[in-house]
């Protein structure tokens, strides 16, 4: 292997001059080897050089090579450290891997066994994003021609999983020109995605398509009203505005204390919407059957006072009609101070059949993303968007709920109401002052919009949608756009450009995870 410059290696071992044809075999590879015989020689070349690696023999007199290292990485923390040792005695590989070394060689070596150390620990990172963009190339083309394809709903939840697969391995690597080719697929993906949906979403909801997907109205009696039967208490953790992405990155932490049963996808109903989606997973219903039902907890868009104030009503009445005669709890955790007091008082829901928890943070980091300026700073791309949801996650009082439950043996789902996407492009948009302000979807009367660029219902009774007068119309804005007025037009483009919104026609709102597990 050729290098752009020469690697600087510190090699200490008290027998060095034994080694001298590995020193030499290592200088033809393009490696510039620097020696000590002891640890404290070691330690002062460390201090004033700046080496790539050091080699470090374990059984050295007076300083020994687990001083050193402890030693070495007190002062210098970020310097790999790869041990070599005659022993093999698990006490002392299992002190050497706490001392964070990156690996470990056993006595005697041969000049390729280091020189494949030496690869995997300064190399790893390059040869991984090599190989990675290596497969996406492969997998490129086959996605292309699988797009190409008259696709069923199961087919496009594959091709979801696997853009969303590619999606996070990709956040490792540099190569950004392949980070770009998957954002455009990604892209013409949703274009046909629209399609899809304008397509069959009437019919799905009629029961004028076989094989329909599990919708926001009937997931809660297909998934989770079975498990209400077995002998276990049961918690569904429902995060709002969590997409399929940022559970793939949560899933680690979660899976040291479960293990996942099922990974399901299920379809967020239209719009995808707080009030609308949600309301309809907690009532089993859609938006104009619960109107109909529940005619004073119904609001709509342009009534005043919090849309979802009355999901724990709608859910007792659905367990009723179910015919789940099941003691529950219900709670809703809208800031940190809530999910502490939650997760001091967990010991008193393991009495329940049901315990239902609604996180919101995930909808409050996207409108603070949009509203908060070091928000936007912090969280300006997709993939740092995703960090800052694990970071979130990993010190939020959530995770602590989550390892309680572990810890009582009970079943445990997470899922969400609907998901987001991150918009670029406006779309303009004229209607009266009672319009609604979401940005991707309108429901009027005298609306006026770029056809081309929304899925319309013209009769909301065909989806199942309230109607406030004869005219009332939705548009549901598709792929990454997002709707604006045309008086103060650049003012929104420039505010709205680059946030996370939802409510619209996305693979990534539409297209949301439900995850079944277990205690381990």
């Amino acid at each position: 292997m050729q290098f752009m410059e020469r690697i600087s290696v510190l090699w200490a071992d008290d027998e060095i001059d034994l080694l001298k044809p590995h020193i030499l075999f290592l200088k033809d590879k393009g490696y510039d080897i620097h020696t000590a015989t002891s640890g404290d020689e070691a330690l002062e070349l460390v201090e004033k050089n700046d080496f790539s690696v050091v080699l470090l023999d374990e059984n050295m007199p007076g300083l020994s090579g687990l001083e050193t290292l402890n030693r070495l990485k007190s002062r210098f923390s970020d310097i790999p450290v790869i041990m070599i040792t005659k022993s093999e005695e698990e006490h002392l590989m299992e002190d050497a891997i706490g001392s964070k070394i990156s690996d470990y060689l056993i006595k005697p070596v041969n000049p390729n066994q280091i020189l494949l150390s030496l690869k995997k620990t300064l190399d790893n990172k390059r040869l991984i994003s090599e190989k990675t963009t290596s497969n996406y190339q492969q997998e490129f083309r086959q996605i292309g021609m699988t797009l190409s394809d008259r696709l069923s709903w199961s087919e496009w939840l594959d091709v979801y999983k696997k853009l969303v697969y590619w999606e996070l391995e990709l956040d490792s690597s540099k190569d950004e020109s392949m980070q770009e080719i998957l954002k455009m697929q990604k892209s013409e993906a949703n274009k046909l995605y629209g399609k899809f949906v304008e397509n069959n979403y009437i019919d799905w909801l009629n029961g004028k398509s076989q094989n329909p997907p599990l919708f926001s109205h009937t997931i809660f009696k297909a998934k989770v009203a079975p498990l209400l039967d077995k002998n276990e208490t049961t918690f569904v953790v429902l995060i709002d505005n969590l997409r399929f992405d940022q559970w793939k990155i949560i899933q680690p932490i979660i899976s040291e204390y479960f293990k996942v049963e099922q990974e399901d996808l299920y379809s967020s109903i239209l719009p995808t919407a707080t009030q609308y989606a949600r309301n309809a997973f907690f009532a089993g219903l859609m938006p104009s059957e619960i109107e109909k039902r529940f005619p004073k907890l119904w609001l709509n868009d342009e009534d005043e006072g919090g849309k979802n104030m009355h999901e724990e009503e709608f859910l007792v009445d659905q367990l009723k009609r179910l015919g789940k005669d099941v003691k529950i709890s219900y709670n809703k955790i809208t800031n940190h101070a809530a999910g502490k007091r939650l997760a001091e008082n967990m010991s008193n829901l393991m009495q329940n059949k049901l315990n239902v928890i609604v996180y919101n943070f995930v909808d409050m980091l996207s409108h603070a993303r949009t509203e908060m300026e070091v928000i936007r700073e912090l969280a300006d791309d997709e993939k740092a968007y995703r960090s800052i949801t694990l970071s979130w996650f990993e010190n939020s009082p959530l995770h602590d709920i989550l390892k309680q439950i572990a810890s009582k043996k009970c079943k445990l789902v997470i899922t969400t109401d609907h998901g987001t996407i991150k918009v670029n492009e406006p779309s303009k948009v004229v209607g009266d002052k009672n319009v609604n302000s979401n940005l991707r979807y309108k429901q009027g009367k005298s609306l006026d919009y770029v056809k081309k660029d929304v899925f319309e219902i013209r009769n909301p009774s065909d989806a199942f949608l309230p109607k406030q007068n004869l005219s009332t119309a939705y548009v549901f804005v598709k792929e990454d756009k997002f709707f604006a007025y045309p008086n103060n037009f650049n003012y929104y483009v420039g505010y709205y450009r680059n946030t996370f919104q939802h409510g619209g026609l996305s693979m990534e709102e539409m297209i949301i995870p439900f995850i079944t597990l277990s205690a381990k």
